[in-house]
């Protein structure tokens, strides 16, 4: 019996058929190639017709730089400006004055107005008055120390009157004194400083070298630069040289022109 044009099942596949897997010709010519998006089974839905859906970029979590975990955008925050410092507390007359006293009782150098206002936290412009008001004041009362200018700074120094009784309670007999010709070289220095070491020993009349080495072993003298014509090194007093003197600067030294002899000049520069 020939086949009737209505039995499908019946036909031969042709060069442009294949048999899908329930019998049907389809018309591929491509053999193998995917099916139809409509006909793939368990093809993924339209994003529209997923249950529960993804969300737009612009609702997901963390895809906005301003949104919530919530997905919900929100509002841009303001950042907090930093709080300011408290003003430090503007101390009274006796409490300032009762501060630097306890300070100047632990330092062991002179110390600046600078730096004790600014630990204090005071404005500089109180310091210098309140320690002028504290010298005097322990001056008018008598006491056995004083409070001076030394170096640039303020400290406490005992009064000379008594620095017979000090010296024999702090050194008890044990006295380390500066030679004659140490005490010379260190004047010598102070008064003409900076000051080359040709030009020292010319004035002393000794060779100093020796002299200088010990003065800047015990830190009353250091260099300072060398000179512009010769390159020899430059000496000059230090700050412990002031402090051990209760001098606040150079300029505090006595005058010294009536005790050289007229000719020291001529015979310096002869010998440089």
């Amino acid at each position: 019996m020939a086949p009737g044009a209505g039995d499908s099942a019946a036909v031969a596949p042709g060069a442009d058929e294949t048999i899908r897997p329930d019998g049907l010709a389809h018309s591929d010519p491509l053999p193998g190639r995917l099916a139809e998006p409509d006909a793939l089974p368990g093809r993924l839905a339209e994003p529209d017709a997923l249950a529960g859906g993804l969300a737009q970029p612009d609702a997901r979590s963390g895809d906005s730089e301003e949104g919530g975990g919530s997905g919900v955008p929100g509002k841009r925050g303001r950042r907090r400006p930093a709080p300011e410092p408290e003003p430090a507390p503007v101390l009274d007359d006796a409490e300032l004055r009762g501060a630097l006293e306890a300070i100047l009782l632990v330092v062991d150098q002179p110390v600046s107005e600078l730096t004790l206002a600014q630990v204090l936290e005071q404005s500089p412009e109180r310091i210098g008055p309140m320690l002028d008001e504290i010298a005097a004041g322990y001056t008018a009362a008598g006491h056995g120390f004083e409070l001076r200018r030394a170096a640039g700074g303020w400290r406490l120094y005992t009064r000379p009157e008594y620095a017979t009784y000090v010296e024999r309670f702090v050194l008890e007999g044990q006295t380390v004194r500066l030679t004659q010709a140490a005490l010379e070289t260190l004047a010598v220095i102070a008064y003409k400083q900076p000051v080359t070491r040709s030009r020292i020993s010319a004035i002393r009349g000794v060779n100093c070298d020796g002299v200088i080495r010990t003065l800047v072993s015990r830190g009353l003298v250091e260099e300072c630069g060398t000179e512009a014509d010769s390159g020899a090194f430059l000496y000059r007093t230090t700050t412990m040289f002031l402090e051990k003197l209760g001098l606040n600067s150079v300029d505090d030294l006595p005058p010294l022109a009536p005790f050289l002899p007229d000719d020291v000049e001529e015979l310096a520069d002869a010998t440089r």
